[in-house]
């Protein structure tokens, strides 16, 4: 469990969630990690200590995920907590459901700021300070391949947009070595939408699983793709959503 031994992470939006989980899975596996939050400062400090107590070192850094501006200040700052940046993975991310009609332009700016926007912004800002042959990770949502129920138009728009921006990526980066993927989960159990939600029965009717994803396995794949046996993976999607697009 040391492949990513002397590795630098920054997880955004990790203080819960697939974020959280996701921070402590590379610490497990040896990477150094930093994390952002916004408003969970309690959260992010568990996540740290958690992290901390494998032995590796752990940042907790706020920013608005609106900013872009911050955002991309707040990766070069933990570049250098870290001495360096091998894995940026790109989590933090909002949702706003409802028909298009109710949908304000409003709620349009700020799913578009923290889901496409702020991942941009935090990319572009890592990949100057990015080690040759790093990964760049993307969480996007399985309801950019399948959209199964209305009010998601909005949510699933923003999550699409990861992945023409990976591809691109991928390209561009190549020469590199640098590798740039979306993972794609299904319904999850977190705090943006809990197994025992309101939206929880009908999205757990739409799987081939009967259950909702646990954080620790999306973080699973996520450690899978930053390390070293997925080298020759990029540009494309991993989906783990338990049937959802079967």
């Amino acid at each position: 469990m040391n492949e990513l031994l002397g590795k630098k992470a920054l997880v955004t939006g990790g203080s819960r969630g697939i974020g959280a989980a996701t921070a402590v899975a590379l610490a497990e596996r040896g990477a150094d990690v930093a994390l952002t939050y916004n408003n969970s400062p309690e959260a992010a400090a568990k996540v740290v200590k958690e992290i901390e107590a494998l032995g590796r070192r752990a940042f907790a850094l706020e920013v608005d995920a609106t900013d872009a501006v911050a955002v991309g200040d707040v990766v070069r700052r933990a570049a250098d907590l870290l001495d360096g940046l091998d894995i940026l993975v790109n989590n933090a991310g909002v949702g706003a459901i409802g028909p298009i009609t109710d949908l304000t332009l409003a709620d349009v700016d700020q799913v578009l700021a923290v889901n496409v926007r702020g991942v941009y912004a935090a990319t572009q800002a890592a990949v100057p300070v990015l080690s040759d042959g790093g990964r760049l990770i993307h969480l996007g949502s399985c309801a950019a391949g399948r959209v199964t129920s209305p009010g998601m138009t909005l949510y699933a728009m923003s999550k699409a947009a990861l992945v023409g921006l990976s591809k691109g990526l991928a390209r561009e980066l190549g020469s590199r070595r640098i590798t740039s993927n979306v993972v794609q989960p299904g319904p999850t159990d977190t705090d943006m939408n809990p197994a025992d939600g309101p939206y929880a029965e009908a999205q757990i009717g739409d799987l081939a699983l009967d259950r909702y994803g646990e954080p620790s396995e999306v973080a699973e794949a996520i450690a899978y793709l930053a390390g070293p046996h997925a080298a020759f993976i990029t540009g494309t999607e991993l989906t783990i959503d338990g049937g959802h697009t079967a």
